[in-house]
């Protein structure tokens, strides 16, 4: 009976021996992280001048309709 457990604990001394060192290190290399890269949006090269032209556009207009005529005052000038 003593060699029959002698024999099944070296059994399984040597299959946990040989699992041990199976497979060789684990490496982990860490890799960096995906950096993303966002597209400027291009502009015309009327892009920065839409809102002064538009603001020029504005104020011409009110001098324009300007209702204060001196020219045709009905006051006579004798």
């Amino acid at each position: 009976m003593k060699k029959l457990t002698a024999l099944v604990a070296t059994t399984a001394l040597m299959s946990s021996a040989m699992t041990a060192f199976a497979g060789g290190p684990v490496v982990v290399v860490d890799e960096p992280e995906p950096v993303a890269v966002v597209a400027a949006e291009e502009t015309g090269s009327m892009g920065g001048m839409l809102l002064p032209a538009l603001g020029a556009a504005a104020i011409i207009a009110l001098i324009a309709s300007d209702d204060n005529d001196d020219s045709t005052d009905s006051t006579p000038n004798d």
